[in-house]
């Protein structure tokens, strides 16, 4: 079976969130599993010079964009096992960053048409064109509609992840015929509420729409969570599912991560995670305090992440119970500066670091006793599971893939604390039930150790892709 994984960002080339985490994780997990997968991308000018430096020019070609044609330079390059092809046109990617320019909706879709372009230049055709989120929709619109029947393409299957159904790729109609290039006759593919829709496109025209776990895949049937796409979605919901992402477990370990004061494993946990707990405190000018929980949060500070139900209660927790937190991140102002005045305020016990750190990240996952993330939704979320991975316990709202990863531990079976309405004080009494337990310091070693123990590798993650992908071959 051969998978052409198409990606706007793969790590560890590009990324800006958690897409570029999956590109760079899932293709490597399959070909682990036999899978001949592959993976496209765009070549960025801010890729760094030292992947550059590893490319091999193939080949190049010219892309139909709309009444135009544009130059394509197909690179290649090989890392940990799996091929990556880089398609190159300085016009629409010798730019800072990856996203938000103006003409965005033409860079993409030169992309997306791209991918089709080059398959008859690889020797290699893939059974399977795996698109993701808006920046590559149109490959299954363009497959379906110009594609399908010519030669070297035939019966070919897409699928069409959405990471996060909030950006869609909307844009004006004046842009169907002069830069989609799309006839009248295949408008209504991509058309809705009155725009040009890219996900829309995308989930009309792939043969399966997964998301990045079950439970998002049941609420984006809901208006509450599909930002007005749910009327699509639940007329082909026959071809949606949710498949869980997983994470990088060679990269997130705390037994080889050289960020961390001290690595541990589950057979020397306890000290190992005291030891970094003080390291972090120090280097955040708290007070050093074993009995005292540390509440870690890593996360863009924004509302939806539940940054507002925080602003309520989290002064209210330090007064009413002996609590550390330590905050990274940045975003919205309001949010910023509510951290900085309860830093103020209380020195000893908030550690606050406005901006994104990488590295100390991995020590907040590693020092902490706990981790905060009350989003008031999450298609998947990441953190939740590295947290799981350096044995600090997941307190989140049941949401997306926070519910289906963490369970609570109320029943003495679960790995974290968890609470249903989006409320600030049912997260503040899941706050508090984490405390209580943390002074039973037996129970808690053993719900460390469990947390250190749970499966977050992409391992059954790719296996439940495989199974999709037979499944769809054999349709």
């Amino acid at each position: 079976m051969k998978v052409l994984y198409v990606a706007s960002e793969a790590l560890p080339f590009m990324a800006s969130g958690g897409l570029g985490d999956v590109a760079g994780s899932l293709p490597a997990a399959l070909r682990k599993r036999l899978i001949g997968c592959r993976v496209v991308m765009p070549l960025y000018d801010s890729i760094k010079q030292e992947y550059k430096d590893k490319m091999k020019f193939i080949t190049s070609i010219s892309v139909p964009v709309s009444w135009r044609r544009q130059y394509c330079g197909i690179f290649e390059a090989k890392y940990n096992g799996v091929i990556y092809y880089f398609l190159d046109n300085q016009y629409y990617f010798k730019r800072e960053g990856i996203y938000g320019h103006y003409d965005d909706a033409e860079r993409f879709a030169f992309f997306s048409r791209a991918v089709l372009e080059i398959i008859p230049q690889l020797d290699w055709k893939p059974d399977i064109i795996h698109c993701n989120d808006w920046q590559s929709a149109l490959t299954p619109l363009y497959y379906s509609c110009y594609y399908a029947q010519a030669p070297g393409y035939e019966n070919i299957k897409t699928v069409f992840t959405i990471h996060n159904i909030q950006y869609q790729g909307k844009y004006g109609n004046e842009l169907l015929d002069d830069v989609l290039g799309i006839g009248p006759e295949n408008y209504n593919l991509i058309q809705y509420d009155g725009l040009v829709n890219f996900m829309k496109a995308g989930i009309e025209c792939a043969n399966k729409v997964t998301t990045v776990s079950p439970t998002y895949a049941k609420e984006i049937l809901d208006p509450w969570f599909s930002h007005g796409l749910d009327p699509i979605l639940n007329q082909r919901s026959w071809k949606l599912c949710g498949i869980l992402n997983g994470i990088d477990t060679d990269n997130y370990n705390p037994k080889t991560d050289p960020n961390i004061a001290v690595n541990y494993d589950t057979k020397n946990y306890i000290k190992g995670k005291a030891a970094n707990k003080k390291a972090l405190q120090e280097y955040m000018g708290m007070a050093v305090r074993d009995d005292v929980p540390l509440i870690g949060i890593v996360s863009r500070l924004a509302g939806h992440k539940g940054f507002d139900l925080m602003k309520e209660v989290l002064e209210k927790s330090l007064w009413e119970r002996d609590v550390q937190y330590v905050v990274l991140g940045s975003g919205e102002w309001q949010y910023e500066s509510f951290f900085r005045e309860l830093h103020d305020k209380y020195p000893d016990k908030v550690g606050i670091c406005i901006g994104f750190v990488p590295e100390l990240a991995r020590k907040i996952y590693a020092g902490a006793d706990m981790f905060l993330m009350p989003s008031k939704s999450e298609p998947c979320g990441l953190s939740q599971m590295v947290a799981l991975r350096y044995g600090t316990i997941p307190i989140v709202r049941e949401t997306g893939g926070l519910k289906d990863s963490i369970t609570d531990s109320g029943d003495g079976e679960g790995n974290g604390f968890t609470f249903s309405n989006y409320d600030a004080y049912d997260m503040l009494g899941a706050i508090y039930r984490a405390v209580e337990g943390y002074q039973n310091r037996d129970g808690w070693k053993i719900l460390v150790k469990r947390a250190l123990e749970c499966d977050m590798s992409w391992g059954k993650s790719a296996n439940e892709y495989i199974k999709m992908y037979k499944a769809l071959l054999k349709d």
